[in-house]
């Protein structure tokens, strides 16, 4: 139970202090499940977020279910997602009382410009630590090239290129390994 309860609260704390959804997350619960808690390596992060990006779900709650899973089984998994989810609903449930009253004021509009611009930054941060995480090879680029072309410029939604990308990777282990078996036969 002591387990549950210390990552209802440490997720509970990273959904509560992080604006801009899962990608701005990231950063934060790597710091307190590596840094501070220990919970887990580096490696086992970038997996979490290639994992959460891959199956369907906002990232942050597929994340805190796994790392709460890892941790302490299924109470775990539930009390992760319960804290990281319970901040954004009693947030968006008061804001939508009042935000409609005070849209119009100045102060209020660039707030929100500066909370834009905080997110941005959590994102950048996120996509650091996964290029740095990454096997640095000429087909992952190729991949990470190819995928934002079909996504920001030929608008190709991005479920077709996650599903692409994945069957052009499979393929190009099979075909890689295949050659590594025919050079030491």
């Amino acid at each position: 139970m002591k387990k549950s309860i210390e990552l209802f609260l440490t997720f509970l704390k990273i959904g509560a202090f992080t604006f801009g959804g899962g990608y701005a997350m990231i950063p934060l619960i790597q710091k307190e499940v590596c840094e501070n808690k220990k919970w887990l390596s580096e490696k086992d992060i970038s997996d979490i977020v290639a994992i959460s990006e891959s199956t369907p779900g906002p990232i942050a709650i597929n994340a805190a279910t796994f790392v709460g899973w890892r941790r302490a089984g299924f109470r775990g998994a539930f009390m992760a997602t319960l804290g990281v989810v319970l901040p954004s609903f009693l947030i968006i449930s008061l804001l939508s009382l009042i935000l409609t009253e005070f849209q119009s004021y100045k102060a209020v509009r660039y707030a929100f410009m500066g909370i834009r611009a905080a997110v941005l930054a959590l994102i950048l941060k996120a996509l650091w630590m996964m290029f740095k995480a990454s096997k640095k090879k000429f087909i992952s680029y190729f991949i990470m090239g190819t995928s934002l072309v079909l996504t920001a410029f030929l608008k190709i939604d991005a479920v077709f290129v996650i599903i692409g990308c994945g069957l052009f990777g499979l393929l190009w282990s099979l075909t890689a390994g295949k050659e590594k078996r025919d050079d030491t036969a």
